[in-house]
């Protein structure tokens, strides 16, 4: 299970890692948008889990994930949005958008894990 970290901060991509390191899963790493399209069309059925910034340069992370949802190969890739944007109006837009989840920054490990696997169809009822 690869699981693809979508962030301009260094220390996140890197959390990210550790974090899914502990539930089993690769990371691949990316710095925008573009970047993560390109690891995804090198290996289009590869990932298990996109966690997505949403404040990045160049392409932002709302338009990854409507780029996302629009292709047939990843409409159904869970898309954990991993973001500081934190208002009511931007966490409805990325579930509109089809995000299968939502974390606000700072965020702790554990919980990172828990959304993860929950995104993943494995967490604990």
């Amino acid at each position: 299970m690869k699981i693809l970290a979508v962030d301009d901060s260094r220390i996140v991509r890197r959390l990210v890692g550790a974090a899914a390191a502990v539930i089993g899963a690769e990371c691949g790493e990316a710095e925008e948008g573009h970047a993560a399209l390109q690891l995804l069309e090198a290996d289009p059925h590869g990932y298990s889990l996109v966690c997505l910034d949403w404040t990045m340069p160049g392409m932002d992370g709302i338009t990854l994930l409507r780029t996302l949802r629009a292709d047939p190969r990843w409409k159904a890739l869970p898309v954990l949005m991993l973001t500081a944007v934190a208002d009511h109006e931007s966490v409805l837009a990325a579930i509109k958008a089809g995000a299968t989840a939502y974390m606000t920054k700072p965020f702790n490990e554990t919980d990172l894990q828990a959304k993860m696997l929950d995104c993943l169809g494995l967490g604990f009822d």
